[in-house]
């Protein structure tokens, strides 16, 4: 089950009582902060506004893909670790309106993450350091540190294991390599 703090709310739905729950201008300035952030090209512009007027903790030369939508209404339960990538027009929320109550929770994302475009974070959701989601993922659950995860509903396609096998085989130059080599056909 997922860590969210469940508040019940009385006769009408949950979404009814939005403005009993969280101010009107918090949430407008959310909006417009968020609107900026998600056509700005500089991920470090991104990086403050989500920092100084949301927030939201996040780490180092991690990248917020064009379109990502952080929660409008509790975006500083927010966290994402250092160098992770979040992916085109994926949304992450810390809030669920459901009929007879609300529930608040904390997503933490770790460091090294790759979360792919078109996916959902729900509330109450840590992402381990090293994990991948694969596009379109609604993330309902905890992910494992250094897994492949994917789909609707999300399930497990890589253990870290099996993860670290696949990346053993891969073949990748030595980007130092490759600068001596450039370094010696300049010479020539």
């Amino acid at each position: 089950m997922r860590k969210t703090e469940r508040h019940p709310v009385p006769n009408a739905n949950s979404l009814w009582h939005i403005y009993k729950t969280v101010s009107f201008w918090k949430v407008m300035k959310n909006f417009i902060i968020i609107q900026i952030a998600r056509y700005t090209p500089f991920l470090s512009v991104k990086n403050w506004l989500y920092r100084v007027f949301l927030r939201m903790k996040v780490g180092q030369k991690t990248s917020f893909a064009l379109m990502v939508m952080p929660d409008i209404m509790f975006p500083e339960k927010i966290t994402v670790g250092d160098n992770s990538v979040i992916g085109y027009n994926t949304t992450i929320l810390a809030h669920e309106y459901l009929i007879k109550e609300y529930r608040l929770g904390e997503v933490q994302i770790g460091n090294e993450v790759l979360i792919g475009a078109n996916s959902t974070i729900l509330p109450g959701v840590t992402i381990g350091d090293g994990a991948i989601i694969s596009a379109g993922t609604l993330v309902h659950k905890d992910v494992q540190p250094g897994t492949f995860v994917g789909g609707n509903p999300m399930k497990l396609i890589y253990t870290k294991e099996e993860m670290q096998a696949r990346n053993d085989q891969d073949v990748f130059p030595d980007i130092q390599d490759e600068a001596k080599d450039e370094a010696k056909t300049t010479k020539q």
